[in-house]
């Protein structure tokens, strides 16, 4: 008699470690940046631009070492042609390719797009899954990009790590941990709850427009006097 099949595992979770309890000063502090960021912008939105679930699952994948910019160039016409798995299926891995040529890695990102509407067309009824298991099982498919398509969608509470919340989340004394995994694990338990739904947003706006990699911004920055590393860049 042949044994039953193992259940998939679940995508494993980022190791869990204690994360330094913070004085209350330091508390106040994290807040306060916050609570700017709320005011400036209250409602922060990411920039890939997508019409449902599924085509933002998609502009998330494609985006993995590129910028939003160049996915949404690309994107716009292969999503008019495709905004279904079943579409993206009938224009094929070739018919992918051709429109996101112009973004890095195109090749290995079309054959996960396509391998990944196999599969929600096959297992999932040509929905998209709005569970982290489900979506990491996806081709192509971590744990940041699960993050942002669940953060995204109002599903979870995520914060996703890209290059930008690393170097924010470093400079501003958020963390101090060496791996995006520590980051996010950091920035969970530190950033105020009634925040964390749209932090991910404002931590990548603030790295992409302010805090920039070369020469931050810190004389237009709107949380320059709650930054600790400011000095570096400014001298004062």
């Amino acid at each position: 008699m042949k044994a039953p099949a193992r259940p998939p595992k679940s995508p494993a979770k980022p190791k869990s470690k204690p994360v330094a309890r913070l004085t209350a000063t330091e508390r106040a502090r994290i807040a306060e940046i916050f609570a700017r960021f709320e005011t400036a912008t209250p409602t922060p939105k990411g920039e890939l631009v997508a019409h449902n679930s599924f085509t933002l699952l998609v502009a998330v994948v494609l985006s993995a070492q590129a910028t939003d910019k160049s996915v949404n160039k690309a994107t716009e016409a292969l999503f008019a042609r495709a905004d279904t798995p079943q579409k993206m299926l009938d224009l094929g891995e070739a018919g992918v390719s051709e429109h996101i040529k112009t973004i890095g890695l195109y090749r290995t990102k079309a054959k996960n797009v396509i391998a990944l509407s196999r599969l929600l067309v096959d297992s999932h009824g040509g929905e998209t899954p709005l569970e982290r298991a489900a979506l990491q099982a996806l081709p192509g498919v971590g744990r940041k990009t699960a993050s942002v398509v669940l953060n995204e969608l109002g599903v979870e509470p995520a914060i996703a790590v890209d290059t930008h919340v690393f170097r924010v989340s470093h400079r501003l004394k958020l963390s101090k941990a060496s791996t995006p995994d520590g980051v996010e694990q950091d920035l969970m338990a530190r950033v105020p709850a009634p925040y964390l739904t749209r932090a991910h947003h404002w931590l990548i706006l603030h790295g992409r427009y302010a805090c920039i990699a070369r020469r931050p911004k810190c004389e237009t920055c709107l949380i320059a006097d709650l930054c600790p590393t400011r000095a570096l860049f400014t001298g004062a």
